[in-house]
């Protein structure tokens, strides 16, 4: 690379990255509970029909995904003393601490759908607000292709630390005998809220934000759909879609697979999920360390095939044997963070292609797009919910128990379709046009004319 690109590109210590990537624990304990806790906590403890829940989370879904290009554009005009991402999280986090209060801990069995709609509406608001402004920051917080690699990685890691931290919860509380699983649930909800203030305060004191140079988004939604047009945004959007369903299935499904097929009971099926998020922490570094030798697009297209290949592997292991299907699942998880820091490293680098072509930064846009896809990615995966009763699936089935075909419909939905999807992944990133060299380029190109702007 040229000294003129890397000049723009400053080493951000250990330390700093630590305290940015710090809002990822109370923002990744509401990212796993909305596709796994909270639908199954609504379906059998709150005592919502399983339905009615997948469609109240799929309506508020395609709504949420509406207000993602408005949050997005708005991040990209504002312009304060404290940056353009800082206050947008700075707004997020009153909202996303009285949702957590409401989803989580005030709550009582036998609440109607009207309630989970409304409170769902406002934690998705404040939830997509927090991580669109995070992921933005992100983008300015190291501009070079390797380092922004590095940056996504410790977001990752502590996303991954916040997924374990609030999945041990619950299983503390039931196995210490301070509460059953929905007391459990309701800590959880007290955990976010503590954590929201205080890891958001540290990050927006402790953490710089650059300002790129570009002139003030325009161009309406004519400037929206254009970024559709470019190969490189369509890669990464169809590929995030497929890894946005994949595992969004997987942890819909994982309490009733672990339960009625392989006979795991609630606490155990837990500990299986536990061990998957930590074989993503182990396996996050070699990931990040593939994307410096191969590329990201190259990295991301080798680990989604081996997670396709680990993750089947790890379902067909016959139930009964816990430390078996504990070590299987360990295995499948480690490609797991790949795709979630990767992608989005990678949407970073595309923004740089966009204001070198426009002269505007789009990055707020560009991921709340990103975003978009992901929840719609998380819609589909809720489409089990609606599909298993169609099949006589129960959630509680009774002594009776389940069909035989209601669980087979289970097995193929759990284990198939997310195989599939993941091996899918590798042949839409073929050909991706965004390599390192080209970035280097584009950076050298970017710092030029943002010096004689200067």
């Amino acid at each position: 690379m040229s000294s003129v690109a890397a000049a723009d590109a400053p080493r951000r210590s250990n330390a700093v990255l630590a305290a940015f990537s710090g809002p990822c624990l109370p923002l990744a304990a509401f990212g796993v509970a909305l596709p796994v806790t909270l639908p199954e906590f609504y379906a059998t403890h709150v005592g919502m029909e399983m339905g009615m829940v997948a469609a109240v989370f799929m309506a508020v879904r395609v709504i949420d995904i509406l207000f993602d290009p408005f949050i997005g554009w708005g991040m990209d005009k504002t312009k304060t003393r404290f940056g353009r991402y800082r206050p947008w999280m700075a707004v997020s986090t009153p909202i996303l601490m009285l949702s957590a209060l409401m989803m989580f801990v005030l709550v009582q069995p036998g609440a109607g759908p009207a309630y989970l709609f409304a409170w769902l509406l406002v934690l998705y608001l404040g939830f997509s607000i927090g991580t669109l402004g995070q992921l933005g920051w992100a983008a300015v917080l190291a501009p070079q292709y390797d380092q922004r690699s590095r940056v996504y990685g410790w977001w990752q890691v502590f996303n991954i630390i916040g997924v374990i931290l609030i999945l041990i919860l619950p299983t503390v509380v039931v196995k210490s005998g301070i509460g059953d699983y929905a007391d459990g649930v309701r800590i959880m909800g007290w955990a976010i809220l503590i954590a929201l203030p205080v890891t958001i305060g540290l990050a927006m004191i402790a953490v710089p934000e650059p300002v790129n140079v570009g002139a003030p988004p325009h161009g309406g939604p004519k400037a929206y759909l254009a970024l559709f047009r470019m190969k490189t945004v369509r890669k990464l959007l169809i590929a995030d879609l497929l890894l946005g369903i994949a595992p969004g299935i997987t942890g819909s499904l994982l309490f009733f697979f672990f339960g009625q097929i392989k006979g795991y009971d609630h606490s155990q099926a837990g500990l299986f999920m536990l061990i998957y998020f930590m074989a993503g922490l182990v396996g996050a570094p070699i990931w990040a360390w593939l994307a410096t030798r191969i590329g990201k697009d190259r990295a991301l297209a080798v680990a989604s095939l081996i997670f396709s290949v680990f993750y089947v592997g790890a379902t067909l292991v016959p139930g009964g044997n816990f430390a078996l299907t504990a070590t299987a699942m360990f295995i499948a998880g480690l490609p797991y963070a790949a795709g979630l820091f990767l992608l989005r490293a990678m949407m970073a680098d595309a923004g740089d292609e966009v204001r070198l072509e426009t002269g505007v930064d789009r990055t707020g846009l560009m991921f709340s797009i990103l975003s978009a896809t992901t929840k719609l990615g998380h819609v589909f995966a809720l489409l089990p919910y609606a599909l298993l009763p169609l099949a006589g699936f129960k959630a509680l089935p009774g002594p009776e128990g389940n069909s035989e075909f209601s669980l087979l419909i289970l097995q193929v939905l759990f284990i198939a379709v997310p195989g599939l999807l993941l091996a899918a992944t590798a042949w839409v990133l073929k050909g991706y046009p965004l390599t390192p060299k080209r970035h280097d380029e584009i950076r050298e190109a970017l710092a030029l004319r943002d010096a004689g702007t200067a």
